[in-house]
Protein backbone atom coordinates (compact mmCIF):
# COMPACT_ATOMS: atom_id res chain seq x y z
CA UNK A 1 0.00 0.00 0.00
CA UNK A 2 1.13 3.53 -0.58
CA UNK A 3 0.21 6.76 1.12
CA UNK A 4 1.33 10.33 1.23
CA UNK A 5 0.86 13.46 3.21
CA UNK A 6 1.41 17.05 2.33
CA UNK A 7 4.65 18.15 4.01
CA UNK A 8 3.95 20.84 6.52
CA UNK A 9 5.41 22.53 9.51
CA UNK A 10 4.47 20.27 12.37
CA UNK A 11 5.60 18.81 15.67
CA UNK A 12 8.84 17.52 14.15
CA UNK A 13 9.03 14.34 16.22
CA UNK A 14 12.23 12.32 16.52
CA UNK A 15 11.90 8.61 15.93
CA UNK A 16 13.99 7.56 18.93
CA UNK A 17 12.04 9.69 21.36
CA UNK A 18 9.42 8.09 23.57
CA UNK A 19 6.62 9.89 21.78
CA UNK A 20 8.09 9.02 18.39
CA UNK A 21 8.16 5.32 19.28
CA UNK A 22 4.54 5.48 20.48
CA UNK A 23 3.46 7.07 17.20
CA UNK A 24 5.31 4.40 15.26
CA UNK A 25 3.70 1.65 17.36
CA UNK A 26 0.22 3.05 16.75
CA UNK A 27 0.65 3.37 12.99
CA UNK A 28 2.40 0.02 12.52
CA UNK A 29 -0.08 -1.90 14.64
CA UNK A 30 -3.05 0.00 13.22
CA UNK A 31 -2.21 -0.98 9.65
CA UNK A 32 -1.11 -4.40 10.92
CA UNK A 33 -4.58 -5.11 12.32
CA UNK A 34 -6.09 -4.63 8.85
CA UNK A 35 -3.34 -6.77 7.28
CA UNK A 36 -3.83 -9.53 9.81
CA UNK A 37 -7.57 -9.58 9.28
CA UNK A 38 -7.27 -10.02 5.52
CA UNK A 39 -4.89 -12.96 5.77
CA UNK A 40 -6.89 -14.62 8.55
CA UNK A 41 -10.18 -14.42 6.64
CA UNK A 42 -8.67 -16.10 3.56
CA UNK A 43 -7.25 -18.91 5.69
CA UNK A 44 -10.52 -19.22 7.63
CA UNK A 45 -12.87 -19.50 4.64
CA UNK A 46 -13.27 -23.31 4.71
CA UNK A 47 -14.02 -23.30 8.46
CA UNK A 48 -16.42 -20.38 8.08
CA UNK A 49 -18.24 -22.25 5.34
CA UNK A 50 -18.47 -25.39 7.46
CA UNK A 51 -19.52 -23.69 10.70
CA UNK A 52 -22.10 -21.35 9.15
CA UNK A 53 -23.22 -23.76 6.42
CA UNK A 54 -22.16 -21.13 3.89
CA UNK A 55 -21.89 -21.84 0.18
CA UNK A 56 -19.30 -20.56 -2.26
CA UNK A 57 -21.21 -17.36 -3.02
CA UNK A 58 -21.35 -16.45 0.68
CA UNK A 59 -17.61 -17.03 0.98
CA UNK A 60 -17.00 -14.81 -2.04
CA UNK A 61 -19.02 -12.05 -0.40
CA UNK A 62 -17.20 -12.56 2.88
CA UNK A 63 -14.08 -11.43 1.06
CA UNK A 64 -15.62 -8.98 -1.38
CA UNK A 65 -17.97 -7.26 1.08
CA UNK A 66 -14.97 -5.94 2.97
CA UNK A 67 -12.97 -5.11 -0.14
CA UNK A 68 -15.91 -3.30 -1.77
CA UNK A 69 -16.36 -0.94 1.16
CA UNK A 70 -12.62 -0.37 1.44
CA UNK A 71 -12.07 0.27 -2.27
CA UNK A 72 -15.17 2.42 -2.64
CA UNK A 73 -14.42 4.67 0.33
CA UNK A 74 -10.61 4.74 0.42
CA UNK A 75 -10.29 8.09 -1.37
CA UNK A 76 -13.02 9.60 0.80
CA UNK A 77 -11.27 8.34 3.94
CA UNK A 78 -8.04 10.07 2.94
CA UNK A 79 -9.90 13.31 2.24
CA UNK A 80 -11.61 13.14 5.64
CA UNK A 81 -8.24 12.81 7.35
CA UNK A 82 -6.80 15.79 5.49
CA UNK A 83 -9.75 17.97 6.47
CA UNK A 84 -10.88 16.76 9.91
CA UNK A 85 -7.53 15.67 11.29
CA UNK A 86 -5.48 12.60 10.45
CA UNK A 87 -5.24 11.38 14.05
CA UNK A 88 -8.97 11.80 14.66
CA UNK A 89 -10.02 9.85 11.55
CA UNK A 90 -7.36 7.19 12.18
CA UNK A 91 -8.61 6.65 15.75
CA UNK A 92 -12.25 6.52 14.62
CA UNK A 93 -11.27 3.99 11.96
CA UNK A 94 -9.42 1.76 14.43
CA UNK A 95 -12.32 1.79 16.92
CA UNK A 96 -14.84 1.19 14.14
CA UNK A 97 -12.76 -1.70 12.79
CA UNK A 98 -12.48 -3.29 16.23
CA UNK A 99 -16.23 -3.12 16.93
CA UNK A 100 -17.01 -4.55 13.51
CA UNK A 101 -14.46 -7.34 14.07
CA UNK A 102 -16.17 -8.28 17.34
CA UNK A 103 -19.48 -8.36 15.48
CA UNK A 104 -17.99 -10.58 12.75
CA UNK A 105 -16.66 -12.97 15.39
CA UNK A 106 -20.16 -13.31 16.85
CA UNK A 107 -22.02 -13.53 13.53
CA UNK A 108 -24.72 -16.25 13.73
CA UNK A 109 -25.20 -16.59 9.96
CA UNK A 110 -23.24 -16.01 6.79
CA UNK A 111 -25.57 -13.15 5.84
CA UNK A 112 -24.84 -11.31 9.08
CA UNK A 113 -21.12 -11.97 8.64
CA UNK A 114 -21.12 -10.47 5.14
CA UNK A 115 -23.02 -7.38 6.34
CA UNK A 116 -20.56 -6.85 9.18
CA UNK A 117 -17.62 -7.36 6.81
CA UNK A 118 -18.97 -4.40 4.82
CA UNK A 119 -19.10 -2.37 8.05
CA UNK A 120 -15.57 -3.50 8.81
CA UNK A 121 -14.46 -2.28 5.37
CA UNK A 122 -15.73 1.21 6.21
CA UNK A 123 -13.46 1.22 9.26
CA UNK A 124 -10.59 0.02 7.11
CA UNK A 125 -11.18 2.89 4.68
CA UNK A 126 -10.89 5.35 7.57
CA UNK A 127 -7.73 3.94 9.15
CA UNK A 128 -5.77 2.77 6.09
CA UNK A 129 -4.96 6.14 4.43
CA UNK A 130 -4.00 7.70 7.76
CA UNK A 131 -1.22 5.33 8.79
CA UNK A 132 1.55 6.56 6.51
CA UNK A 133 0.07 10.04 6.22
CA UNK A 134 0.58 10.47 9.97
CA UNK A 135 4.24 9.43 9.72
CA UNK A 136 4.84 11.82 6.84
CA UNK A 137 3.25 14.75 8.67
CA UNK A 138 4.41 14.43 12.30
CA UNK A 139 8.07 13.39 12.06
CA UNK A 140 10.92 15.75 11.42
CA UNK A 141 11.86 15.83 7.74
CA UNK A 142 15.20 14.10 8.26
CA UNK A 143 13.47 11.40 10.34
CA UNK A 144 10.67 10.52 7.92
CA UNK A 145 12.60 8.03 5.81
CA UNK A 146 13.67 6.10 8.91
CA UNK A 147 10.13 6.16 10.32
CA UNK A 148 8.60 4.90 7.09
CA UNK A 149 11.33 2.29 6.72
CA UNK A 150 10.58 1.01 10.22
CA UNK A 151 6.85 1.02 9.43
CA UNK A 152 7.45 -0.96 6.25
CA UNK A 153 9.72 -3.53 7.87
CA UNK A 154 7.61 -4.09 10.97
CA UNK A 155 4.42 -4.15 8.92
CA UNK A 156 6.00 -6.75 6.68
CA UNK A 157 6.73 -8.93 9.69
CA UNK A 158 3.04 -8.73 10.66
CA UNK A 159 2.03 -9.67 7.15
CA UNK A 160 4.48 -12.56 7.06
CA UNK A 161 3.40 -14.18 10.30
CA UNK A 162 -0.27 -13.22 10.25
CA UNK A 163 -1.36 -16.26 8.20
CA UNK A 164 0.57 -18.59 10.51
CA UNK A 165 -1.10 -17.12 13.60
CA UNK A 166 -4.45 -17.09 11.89
CA UNK A 167 -4.10 -20.69 10.77
CA UNK A 168 -3.21 -21.79 14.30
CA UNK A 169 -6.23 -19.99 15.78
CA UNK A 170 -8.58 -21.24 13.08
CA UNK A 171 -7.38 -24.79 13.61
CA UNK A 172 -8.13 -24.81 17.34
CA UNK A 173 -11.76 -25.81 16.85
CA UNK A 174 -14.51 -25.64 14.21
CA UNK A 175 -15.40 -22.23 15.65
CA UNK A 176 -11.74 -21.16 15.87
CA UNK A 177 -12.27 -18.66 13.06
CA UNK A 178 -14.30 -16.59 15.53
CA UNK A 179 -11.32 -16.39 17.88
CA UNK A 180 -9.09 -15.47 14.94
CA UNK A 181 -11.33 -12.49 14.10
CA UNK A 182 -11.70 -11.51 17.76
CA UNK A 183 -7.94 -11.03 18.08
CA UNK A 184 -8.39 -7.68 16.33
CA UNK A 185 -10.07 -6.26 19.44
CA UNK A 186 -7.17 -6.37 21.95
CA UNK A 187 -4.74 -5.29 19.23
CA UNK A 188 -6.96 -2.30 18.44
CA UNK A 189 -7.06 -1.41 22.16
CA UNK A 190 -3.25 -1.18 22.14
CA UNK A 191 -3.40 1.03 19.04
CA UNK A 192 -5.92 3.38 20.65
CA UNK A 193 -3.77 3.68 23.78
CA UNK A 194 -0.64 4.45 21.74
CA UNK A 195 -2.54 6.84 19.46
CA UNK A 196 -2.84 9.34 22.32
CA UNK A 197 0.75 10.28 21.50
CA UNK A 198 -0.03 11.20 17.88
CA UNK A 199 -0.10 14.98 17.28
CA UNK A 200 -3.09 16.16 15.28
CA UNK A 201 -2.33 17.36 11.75
CA UNK A 202 -4.38 18.49 8.78
CA UNK A 203 -3.65 19.46 5.20
CA UNK A 204 -3.91 23.25 5.02
CA UNK A 205 -4.21 23.00 1.25
CA UNK A 206 -7.32 20.82 1.36
CA UNK A 207 -10.17 22.91 0.05
CA UNK A 208 -13.67 22.47 -1.26
CA UNK A 209 -16.45 20.22 -0.03
CA UNK A 210 -16.00 16.50 0.39
CA UNK A 211 -16.94 14.57 -2.72
CA UNK A 212 -19.60 12.48 -1.01
CA UNK A 213 -21.74 12.14 -4.18
CA UNK A 214 -18.74 10.80 -6.08
CA UNK A 215 -17.92 8.29 -3.36
CA UNK A 216 -21.56 7.14 -3.19
CA UNK A 217 -21.89 6.65 -6.95
CA UNK A 218 -18.54 4.83 -7.18
CA UNK A 219 -19.39 2.50 -4.29
CA UNK A 220 -22.86 1.78 -5.70
CA UNK A 221 -21.44 1.09 -9.14
CA UNK A 222 -18.80 -1.29 -7.85
CA UNK A 223 -21.34 -3.06 -5.63
CA UNK A 224 -23.84 -3.59 -8.45
CA UNK A 225 -21.15 -4.78 -10.85
CA UNK A 226 -19.59 -7.23 -8.39
CA UNK A 227 -23.04 -8.52 -7.39
CA UNK A 228 -23.84 -9.35 -10.99
CA UNK A 229 -20.44 -10.89 -11.69
CA UNK A 230 -20.61 -13.00 -8.52
CA UNK A 231 -24.00 -14.62 -9.07
CA UNK A 232 -24.02 -14.64 -12.86
CA UNK A 233 -21.50 -17.31 -13.94
CA UNK A 234 -22.64 -19.96 -11.46
CA UNK A 235 -26.39 -19.45 -11.92
CA UNK A 236 -26.82 -19.21 -15.68
CA UNK A 237 -26.92 -15.40 -15.71
CA UNK A 238 -30.37 -14.78 -14.23
CA UNK A 239 -31.99 -11.37 -14.86
CA UNK A 240 -30.78 -10.01 -11.51
CA UNK A 241 -27.17 -10.68 -12.48
CA UNK A 242 -27.56 -9.02 -15.88
CA UNK A 243 -29.27 -6.01 -14.32
CA UNK A 244 -26.47 -5.77 -11.73
CA UNK A 245 -23.74 -5.72 -14.37
CA UNK A 246 -25.55 -3.20 -16.58
CA UNK A 247 -26.43 -0.94 -13.64
CA UNK A 248 -22.91 -1.17 -12.26
CA UNK A 249 -21.33 -0.17 -15.58
CA UNK A 250 -23.84 2.68 -15.96
CA UNK A 251 -23.12 4.00 -12.47
CA UNK A 252 -19.35 3.82 -13.00
CA UNK A 253 -19.77 5.73 -16.26
CA UNK A 254 -21.88 8.29 -14.39
CA UNK A 255 -19.09 8.54 -11.81
CA UNK A 256 -16.62 9.50 -14.54
CA UNK A 257 -19.00 12.19 -15.86
CA UNK A 258 -19.72 13.45 -12.35
CA UNK A 259 -16.04 13.75 -11.45
CA UNK A 260 -15.31 15.61 -14.68
CA UNK A 261 -17.89 18.26 -13.76
CA UNK A 262 -17.12 18.75 -10.08
CA UNK A 263 -14.85 21.67 -9.09
CA UNK A 264 -13.06 19.53 -6.46
CA UNK A 265 -13.40 15.91 -7.61
CA UNK A 266 -12.38 12.98 -5.48
CA UNK A 267 -10.72 11.47 -8.54
CA UNK A 268 -9.43 14.06 -11.07
CA UNK A 269 -10.16 12.61 -14.56
CA UNK A 270 -7.15 14.54 -15.88
CA UNK A 271 -4.88 11.94 -14.28
CA UNK A 272 -6.10 9.26 -16.68
CA UNK A 273 -5.26 11.45 -19.65
CA UNK A 274 -1.60 10.88 -18.76
CA UNK A 275 -0.58 7.86 -20.83
CA UNK A 276 2.01 6.48 -18.41
CA UNK A 277 -0.38 6.77 -15.47
CA UNK A 278 -3.22 5.00 -17.30
CA UNK A 279 -0.90 2.27 -18.62
CA UNK A 280 0.58 1.53 -15.18
CA UNK A 281 -2.87 1.34 -13.62
CA UNK A 282 -4.03 -1.03 -16.38
CA UNK A 283 -1.10 -3.30 -15.57
CA UNK A 284 -1.96 -2.98 -11.86
CA UNK A 285 -5.54 -4.10 -12.49
CA UNK A 286 -4.51 -7.15 -14.52
CA UNK A 287 -1.70 -8.33 -12.22
CA UNK A 288 -3.58 -7.80 -8.97
CA UNK A 289 -6.73 -9.41 -10.35
CA UNK A 290 -4.67 -12.56 -10.96
CA UNK A 291 -2.99 -12.33 -7.55
CA UNK A 292 -6.28 -11.71 -5.73
CA UNK A 293 -7.96 -14.66 -7.41
CA UNK A 294 -5.10 -16.97 -6.48
CA UNK A 295 -5.02 -15.78 -2.87
CA UNK A 296 -8.77 -16.41 -2.58
CA UNK A 297 -8.74 -19.96 -3.95
CA UNK A 298 -5.37 -21.26 -2.71
CA UNK A 299 -6.27 -21.65 1.02
CA UNK A 300 -9.53 -23.38 0.07
CA UNK A 301 -7.73 -25.74 -2.30
CA UNK A 302 -5.00 -26.56 0.22
CA UNK A 303 -7.49 -27.38 2.99
CA UNK A 304 -10.38 -28.94 1.07
CA UNK A 305 -8.64 -30.26 -2.02
CA UNK A 306 -5.22 -31.24 -0.69
CA UNK A 307 -5.92 -32.05 2.97
CA UNK A 308 -3.71 -29.40 4.60
CA UNK A 309 -4.58 -28.20 8.09
CA UNK A 310 -5.51 -24.52 8.60
CA UNK A 311 -2.09 -23.89 10.18
CA UNK A 312 -0.27 -25.49 7.24
CA UNK A 313 -2.44 -23.57 4.81
CA UNK A 314 -1.75 -20.30 6.64
CA UNK A 315 2.00 -20.89 6.54
CA UNK A 316 2.03 -21.93 2.89
CA UNK A 317 2.36 -18.40 1.52
CA UNK A 318 4.97 -17.29 4.06
CA UNK A 319 7.93 -17.68 1.64
CA UNK A 320 6.20 -15.33 -0.82
CA UNK A 321 6.14 -12.58 1.79
CA UNK A 322 9.74 -13.24 2.85
CA UNK A 323 10.93 -13.01 -0.77
CA UNK A 324 9.02 -9.75 -1.19
CA UNK A 325 10.53 -8.26 1.97
CA UNK A 326 14.06 -9.23 0.96
CA UNK A 327 13.99 -8.28 -2.72
CA UNK A 328 11.23 -5.74 -3.48
CA UNK A 329 13.36 -2.71 -2.59
CA UNK A 330 16.11 -3.97 -4.90
CA UNK A 331 13.57 -4.17 -7.68
CA UNK A 332 12.79 -0.51 -7.11
CA UNK A 333 16.48 0.46 -7.24
CA UNK A 334 16.94 -1.52 -10.46
CA UNK A 335 14.06 0.37 -12.07
CA UNK A 336 15.65 3.65 -11.06
CA UNK A 337 18.79 2.68 -13.01
CA UNK A 338 17.34 1.06 -16.15
CA UNK A 339 13.75 2.30 -16.26
CA UNK A 340 10.55 0.45 -15.32
CA UNK A 341 9.67 -1.32 -18.59
CA UNK A 342 11.98 -4.34 -18.26
CA UNK A 343 11.21 -5.14 -14.57
CA UNK A 344 7.48 -4.61 -15.20
CA UNK A 345 7.66 -6.94 -18.18
CA UNK A 346 9.82 -9.72 -16.79
CA UNK A 347 8.37 -9.62 -13.26
CA UNK A 348 4.74 -10.47 -14.16
CA UNK A 349 5.87 -13.12 -16.64
CA UNK A 350 7.91 -14.84 -13.90
CA UNK A 351 5.03 -14.48 -11.43
CA UNK A 352 2.66 -15.96 -14.01
CA UNK A 353 4.94 -18.96 -14.46
CA UNK A 354 4.84 -19.37 -10.67
CA UNK A 355 1.05 -19.43 -10.75
CA UNK A 356 1.13 -22.07 -13.47
CA UNK A 357 3.26 -24.22 -11.16
CA UNK A 358 0.17 -24.51 -8.93
CA UNK A 359 -1.14 -26.92 -11.56
CA UNK A 360 0.86 -29.51 -9.59
CA UNK A 361 -1.24 -28.92 -6.47
CA UNK A 362 -4.00 -31.50 -6.15
CA UNK A 363 -5.06 -34.32 -3.84
CA UNK A 364 -2.14 -35.56 -1.78
CA UNK A 365 0.06 -32.63 -2.80
CA UNK A 366 3.41 -32.19 -1.07
CA UNK A 367 4.26 -28.75 0.25
CA UNK A 368 7.99 -28.99 -0.52
CA UNK A 369 7.69 -30.31 -4.07
CA UNK A 370 4.34 -28.92 -5.24
CA UNK A 371 3.45 -25.76 -3.30
CA UNK A 372 6.78 -24.19 -2.30
CA UNK A 373 8.27 -23.87 -5.82
CA UNK A 374 5.16 -22.06 -7.05
CA UNK A 375 5.11 -19.70 -4.06
CA UNK A 376 8.81 -18.82 -4.39
CA UNK A 377 8.67 -18.20 -8.15
CA UNK A 378 5.57 -16.03 -7.69
CA UNK A 379 7.39 -14.08 -5.00
CA UNK A 380 10.43 -13.50 -7.23
CA UNK A 381 8.21 -12.19 -10.01
CA UNK A 382 6.19 -9.88 -7.80
CA UNK A 383 9.35 -8.61 -6.07
CA UNK A 384 10.56 -7.40 -9.47
CA UNK A 385 7.17 -5.84 -10.25
CA UNK A 386 5.70 -4.05 -7.25
CA UNK A 387 8.14 -1.21 -6.53
CA UNK A 388 8.66 -0.21 -10.21
CA UNK A 389 4.92 -0.36 -10.78
CA UNK A 390 4.10 1.86 -7.82
CA UNK A 391 6.93 4.28 -8.57
CA UNK A 392 5.78 4.55 -12.20
CA UNK A 393 2.24 5.43 -11.15
CA UNK A 394 3.45 8.08 -8.72
CA UNK A 395 6.16 9.45 -11.03
CA UNK A 396 3.66 9.89 -13.86
CA UNK A 397 1.36 12.10 -11.78
CA UNK A 398 2.00 15.82 -11.33
CA UNK A 399 3.69 16.56 -7.96
CA UNK A 400 0.53 18.06 -6.53
CA UNK A 401 -1.44 14.90 -7.30
CA UNK A 402 1.00 12.33 -5.89
CA UNK A 403 -1.25 11.54 -2.94
CA UNK A 404 -4.36 10.97 -5.00
CA UNK A 405 -2.33 8.97 -7.53
CA UNK A 406 -1.22 6.65 -4.73
CA UNK A 407 -4.78 6.16 -3.51
CA UNK A 408 -6.03 5.55 -7.05
CA UNK A 409 -3.42 2.84 -7.62
CA UNK A 410 -4.37 1.18 -4.34
CA UNK A 411 -8.04 1.29 -5.30
CA UNK A 412 -7.36 -0.12 -8.78
CA UNK A 413 -5.44 -3.02 -7.24
CA UNK A 414 -8.33 -3.82 -4.89
CA UNK A 415 -10.87 -3.48 -7.71
CA UNK A 416 -8.92 -6.03 -9.72
CA UNK A 417 -9.03 -8.43 -6.79
CA UNK A 418 -12.77 -7.80 -6.40
CA UNK A 419 -13.50 -8.74 -9.98
CA UNK A 420 -11.29 -11.84 -9.83
CA UNK A 421 -12.92 -13.19 -6.66
CA UNK A 422 -16.32 -12.58 -8.25
CA UNK A 423 -15.77 -14.20 -11.65
CA UNK A 424 -12.91 -16.68 -11.29
CA UNK A 425 -14.85 -19.51 -9.58
CA UNK A 426 -17.51 -19.37 -12.30
CA UNK A 427 -14.94 -19.35 -15.09
CA UNK A 428 -13.15 -22.30 -13.47
CA UNK A 429 -16.35 -24.27 -13.02
CA UNK A 430 -16.17 -24.20 -9.21
CA UNK A 431 -19.82 -24.40 -8.14
CA UNK A 432 -21.63 -24.45 -4.83
CA UNK A 433 -21.45 -28.25 -4.82
CA UNK A 434 -18.00 -28.81 -6.28
CA UNK A 435 -16.13 -26.57 -3.86
CA UNK A 436 -16.83 -29.13 -1.10
CA UNK A 437 -15.72 -32.05 -3.28
CA UNK A 438 -11.90 -32.47 -3.17
CA UNK A 439 -11.58 -33.94 -6.67
CA UNK A 440 -13.95 -31.46 -8.31
CA UNK A 441 -12.40 -28.54 -6.43
CA UNK A 442 -8.88 -29.54 -7.51
CA UNK A 443 -10.00 -29.72 -11.13
CA UNK A 444 -11.56 -26.25 -10.90
CA UNK A 445 -8.53 -24.88 -9.09
CA UNK A 446 -6.27 -26.07 -11.91
CA UNK A 447 -8.43 -24.23 -14.42
CA UNK A 448 -8.37 -21.13 -12.21
CA UNK A 449 -4.58 -20.98 -11.86
CA UNK A 450 -4.23 -21.57 -15.59
CA UNK A 451 -6.39 -18.47 -16.08
CA UNK A 452 -4.53 -16.38 -13.47
CA UNK A 453 -1.14 -17.51 -14.76
CA UNK A 454 -1.97 -16.51 -18.32
CA UNK A 455 -3.50 -13.24 -17.05
CA UNK A 456 -0.35 -12.36 -15.11
CA UNK A 457 1.85 -13.09 -18.12
CA UNK A 458 -0.48 -10.86 -20.15
CA UNK A 459 0.18 -8.11 -17.61
CA UNK A 460 3.88 -8.37 -18.39
CA UNK A 461 3.26 -8.21 -22.11
CA UNK A 462 0.97 -5.21 -21.57
CA UNK A 463 3.85 -3.47 -19.77
CA UNK A 464 6.17 -4.20 -22.69
CA UNK A 465 3.93 -2.40 -25.17
CA UNK A 466 2.48 0.43 -23.06
CA UNK A 467 5.03 1.49 -20.41
CA UNK A 468 7.43 4.24 -21.44
CA UNK A 469 10.94 3.50 -20.27
CA UNK A 470 11.57 6.79 -18.55
CA UNK A 471 13.60 6.51 -15.30
CA UNK A 472 11.37 6.34 -12.25
CA UNK A 473 11.93 9.06 -9.69
CA UNK A 474 10.91 9.65 -6.13
CA UNK A 475 8.33 12.30 -5.28
CA UNK A 476 9.03 11.97 -1.58
CA UNK A 477 6.33 9.31 -1.44
CA UNK A 478 6.96 6.24 0.60
CA UNK A 479 6.20 2.83 -0.81
CA UNK A 480 5.67 -0.36 1.12
CA UNK A 481 7.16 -3.30 -0.77
CA UNK A 482 4.21 -5.60 -0.15
CA UNK A 483 1.35 -5.58 -2.66
CA UNK A 484 -2.07 -4.42 -1.37
CA UNK A 485 -3.60 -7.80 -1.96
CA UNK A 486 -1.34 -9.36 0.63
CA UNK A 487 -1.79 -6.64 3.20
Amino acid sequence: MTATATPQAGPGLVLRSRRGRQVLLATVLGSGVAQLDGTIVNVALPRIGSDLHAGLTALQWTVNGYTLALAGLLLLGGSLGDRLGRRRVFVIGVAWFALASAGCAAAPTSGVLVALRVVQGVGGALLTPGSLAILESVFREDERAAAVGAWSGLGGVATAFGPVLGGALVGMAPWGWRLALLINVPLAAVVLAAARAIPETRDPGAAGPLDVPGAAVAAAGLSALIFGLTIGPGHGWPPAAVVGVVAGLALLAAFVVLEDRRPAPMLPPSLFRIRQFSAANAVTFVVYAALGGTLFLLPVQLQVGSGFSPTESGAAFLPFTVVMLLLAARGGRLAQRIGPRLPMTVGPIVAGLGELLFLRVGRGASYLTDVLPAVVVMGLGMAATVAPLTATVLGAAPPGNAGIASAVNNTVARAGSLVAVAVLPGIAGITQASYRNPAALSSGFHTAVLVTGVLTVAGGLLSAVTIQNTPVRSRGVSTCPLPPATR
